[in-house]
């Protein structure tokens, strides 16, 4: 998280126990209703605890700050409380069966939410409930994403923290790419806690592989879809036939095997897929599927702006763009990011040694000449 906010909610986590409280306590209530009885879930960004009493037991609070988590601990001795980031959660995969996140995310850089999302699938189990909640760009404002670190003058009785508004849209959009399906979207107006009105989105987590995509991407690998076994790991090409991490290493675009946040955190590299729907083959996918991928990799990458995108497989790339695409750099790019099209890092592919793919990523990697 921004640690200017956590830093501010240190200092001011009593005062702000005492101003603050439950709000819409019909939501949390339809929340703990859904979740199955004697299952665990997840108070995410719980500040001192409010909504602990309304989510059900077996019940679980994170806080990333060390004061808000005292709190919620001596107020509500009955549950288990645990200071941690956001986008860094202490827990196994399929941990929870839901998850709730009342304006902790909005805290987070714009950009950053898409791997906190990815580590909220990763906790939660396939059908789990997650129930998010942020503010929205004010004014019914156009733009994706507004952030801004609040001042005295500017109305904040908690100045100094940072606040990303978004538009709701585009936040379904990237819930949707971190292996979710939207169930609700609404738009709720300003309350006498809240001069902001704020998103209310309610989704269940999907046996699918989230994108891990985040700021400062020197490339965005982008595959054709995840397999069902990627999706199951979390991890694209998780298979040992498959040669991805090895030809990754090997060009030193990788330091780490099969980790997609560490490939992103520390060597800059996204991954993200064409179709985000898993599947046993490939060949289960339409051409339809390719085109509206097409569309939202357009719209991620004008959102991001990755230096350049590596599709991997030729067969995706010539059913939405271009029948008779070759590999190598394409005349069309997407969101504004030059796109290479590499050969499929399938073990099935003998025509393409691990040296051939080595050179292609490399190429990728340098950018168009």
């Amino acid at each position: 998280m921004h640690r200017p906010t956590i830093d501010v909610y240190e200092r001011e986590a009593e005062g702000y126990a005492v101003r603050r409280g439950v709000q819409r306590e019909e939501r949390v209530r339809a929340f703990a209703g859904a979740v199955v009885d004697g299952a665990r879930r997840l108070d995410l960004g719980c500040g001192p605890g409010h909504y602990l009493p309304l989510l059900g037991r077996p019940a679980v609070a994170v806080d990333a700050t060390a004061a808000m988590v005292g709190a919620a601990h001596r107020d509500h001795p009955e549950a288990a409380v645990v200071q941690a980031d956001l986008a860094d959660l202490p827990f196994g995969r399929g941990t929870f069966a839901g998850v709730w996140a009342s304006k902790a995310h909005q805290h987070l850089p714009a950009a950053d939410l898409p791997l906190a999302l990815a580590d909220v699938h990763r906790v939660l189990a396939v059908g789990g409930r997650f129930d998010l909640t942020v503010f929205a760009t004010p004014d019914g404002g156009a733009a994706p994403t507004v952030e801004e670190l609040t001042t005295p003058e500017s109305g904040d009785d908690l100045p100094g923290r940072l606040f990303t508004w978004w538009q709701p849209d585009h936040l379904a959009a990237v819930v949707a790419a971190a292996g979710f399906r939207v169930d609700r979207l609404a738009l709720v107006g300003a309350t006498h806690q809240d001069e902001h009105a704020r998103i209310e989105l309610t989704a269940t987590s999907l046996r699918a592989l989230p994108d891990h995509v985040g700021t400062d991407m020197r490339l965005l690998c982008c595959g054709l879809n995840p397999s069902l076994h990627a999706a199951d790991a979390g991890v694209g090409y998780v298979t040992g036939s498959n040669r991805f991490w090895r030809a990754m290493a090997a060009a030193g675009l990788a330091t780490r095997d099969r980790d997609p946040r560490h490939l992103l955190r520390h060597d800059h590299v996204g991954m993200t897929d064409l179709v985000k729907r898993a599947t046993a083959r490939a060949d289960e996918l339409r051409t339809a599927e390719y085109r509206e991928g097409l569309e939202r990799l357009d719209q991620l990458c004008a959102w991001l702006q990755p230096a350049a995108v590596a599709v991997v497989g030729l067969a995706g790339w010539r059913a939405a763009v271009d029948r008779k695409a070759v590999v190598g750099w394409q005349e069309r790019a997407v969101g504004g990011s030059p796109v290479y099209v590499l050969p499929s890092t399938s073990g099935l592919n003998a025509g393409t040694s691990l040296a051939d793919l080595v050179g292609h990523l490399l190429a990728a990697a340098d950018g168009p000449t």
